[in-house]
C-alpha cells in the first residue's frame, strides 16, 4: 500500500467514523429537545433551523478560509470543535443547566465548525488521491455516508434506549475526537500558507462566485443542483404527509420505506465510477437528474395501502440509486476540473447555496401543502426536478466526459 492509499483510507475511516455519530445523534437530538427538555413545537423548529443557518451565513467565507489556510488543519481543528460543542451538551445535562437557547448556541458553533469542515474536505480529497481517481474516491466516500443512513438510525435508536439520548449524543462527540486524530495522522503534501500578502475577502468570494456561476459546465450544473434541492426538500415534505396522515402508515413502515433508499443510495454509490465510464460524466449526470421527476410522479399516482407502499418504496429505491449514482460523479467532476486555489471556494459555495435551496424547499412544499392537496404538491416537485434535468440537457454539460 502506498502513502496515498494509506493516507486515504485514514481519510475513510475518519469520514465513516463520523458518519454513523452524526446518524446517532440525528436519532437522539430530537429525543433530547422534545421528551428531556420539553421543548414547544416553536422551539423544536429553531434547534433545526440552527444547524443549518450557519451555512447560509457562513458558507462563503468558509470557502476563502479553505483556500488560504492548511485545509488539514482546518479539518482537524473543525473536528475538535465540533467535539467540544456536542460533547458539552450531556455534561450541561448532567449539571441540569441545558436549556433550548442553550442548546441553540451550541448548534450554531457546531453548524459553523462544519461548515468549514466540508470546505475543507471536498477540497483535500484532491491532494490525498490522483484525479483521474476521484470519482472511486468519493464512491467510496458516499457508500459510508449510505451505510451511516441506513444502519445509523437503528444503531441511534438502541443507544438512546440503553444510554439515553445525552450520552447517546457524547457518542457522537467521541466520534469527532477519532475523526481528528485520524485526520492530523495523514501524510498529504499541502502548500504553505502565504505570509505578507495583502488579502481582500470580498475580492476573494466574488472571485469563488464567477468560477462557479460563469464556468460554461460548472455554472448550468451549480443552478440544476440548486433547482434539484428546492425540489426534493419540497417533495419529501410532501411524501412525508401523504404517507403518515394520508395513508395512515406507521412510523416503522416509513422508516422502513426511507432505510430502502439509503439500501438503494449504497449500491448507486458502487455503481457510480462504472456508470460515469461507460455513459460519460454529462450523460449520467443528464440521466441520474431525469430519474427524480419519474419517482415523483409514483409518489404522486401511490393509492392508498397496500398497493401505494409498493411505489412508494419504488420510488424511494429509484431516488436512492439516482443520488447513489449521481453524488460521485458531480463531487468528482467539480474535484477535476476546478484549480486547488479555487477548490475552498467553489465547494463552500455550491454546499451554502444548496443547503439554502434546501430550507427554501422545505418551506415552499409546506405553503404548497396548505394550498393544495399533497398530490398536486408532488406533481409540482416532478414539474421543478424535470426543470433541474432540463438544465443539464440543455448546456454543454451534457457532452463532458471525464476519463
Amino acid at each position: 500500500m502506498g502513502v496515498a492509499d494509506a493516507s486515504f483510507g485514514r481519510f475513510w475511516a475518519a469520514a465513516t467514523i463520523s458518519s454513523f455519530g452524526t446518524a446517532v445523534t440525528t436519532v437522539a437530538m430530537p429525543v433530547l429537545v422534545i421528551q428531556e427538555l420539553d421543548a414547544s413545537a416553536f422551539s423544536v423548529g429553531v434547534v433545526n433551523a440552527a444547524q443549518f443557518v450557519p451555512y447560509a451565513v457562513l458558507g462563503l467565507v468558509a470557502g476563502v478560509y479553505a483556500d488560504r489556510w492548511r485545509r488539514q488543519r482546518i479539518l482537524v481543528w473543525s473536528s475538535l470543535g465540533r467535539a467540544a460543542t456536542l460533547g458539552a451538551l450531556p455534561v450541561l445535562w448532567a449539571f441540569g443547566v441545558l436549556e433550548v437557547w442553550t442548546l441553540v448556541v451550541l448548534l450554531l458553533a457546531f453548524g459553523a465548525f462544519s461548515v468549514f469542515a466540508f470546505a475543507a474536505t471536498q477540497s483535500l480529497l484532491p491532494r490525498l488521491v490522483p484525479r483521474n481517481r476521484l470519482v472511486p474516491a468519493n464512491a467510496r466516500l458516499d457508500q459510508s455516508d449510505a451505510a451511516a443512513q441506513t444502519l445509523g438510525p437503528a444503531l441511534g435508536g438502541a443507544l438512546v434506549g440503553l444510554l439515553g439520548a445525552p450520552l447517546a449524543i457524547a457518542v457522537d462527540a467521541v466520534s469527532y475526537l477519532v475523526d481528528a486524530v485520524l485526520n492530523a495522522g495523514l501524510r498529504v503534501d499541502e502548500p504553505p500558507t502565504e505570509r505578507g500578502v495583502q488579502r481582500h475577502l470580498g475580492r476573494e468570494i466574488g472571485e469563488g462566485l464567477r468560477w462557479t456561476y460563469r464556468h460554461p459546465t460548472l455554472a448550468p450544473l451549480a443552478v440544476s443542483t440548486h433547482v434539484w434541492f428546492v425540489a426534493y426538500a419540497a417533495g419529501f415534505t410532501a411524501l412525508t404527509v401523504l404517507a403518515l396522515r394520508q395513508m395512515g402508515l406507521s412510523a416503522l413502515m416509513f422508516g422502513l420505506l426511507v432505510a430502502l433508499s439509503g439500501v438503494a443510495s449504497l449500491v448507486g454509490a458502487t455503481l457510480a465510477p462504472m456508470v460515469g465510464r461507460r455513459l460519460g460524466t454529462g450523460r449520467a449526470l443528464m440521466a441520474t437528474r431525469s430519474v427524480y421527476p419519474v419517482a415523483w410522479i409514483l409518489v404522486a399516482a401511490a393509492p392508498d395501502v397496500p398497493t401505494g407502499v409498493a411505489l412508494l418504496g419504488a420510488a424511494l429505491v429509484l431516488q436512492g440509486l439516482a443520488m447513489g449514482v449521481e453524488n460521485a460523479n458531480d463531487t468528482g467532476y467539480w474535484q477535476i476540473v476546478t484549480p486547488d486555489r479555487l477548490l475552498g471556494r467553489a465547494n463552500a459555495t455550491r454546499r451554502s447555496a444548496n443547503r439554502t435551496a434546501g430550507a427554501l424547499g422545505a418551506v415552499l412544499g409546506g405553503i404548497a401543502l396548505t394550498v393544495f392537496d399533497e398530490r398536486l404538491t408532488l406533481i409540482g416537485v416532478a414539474a421543478l426536478s424535470a426543470a433541474s434535468a432540463a438544465i443539464v440537457a440543455l448546456s454543454p454539460l451534457r457532452t463532458v466526459r471525464v476519463t
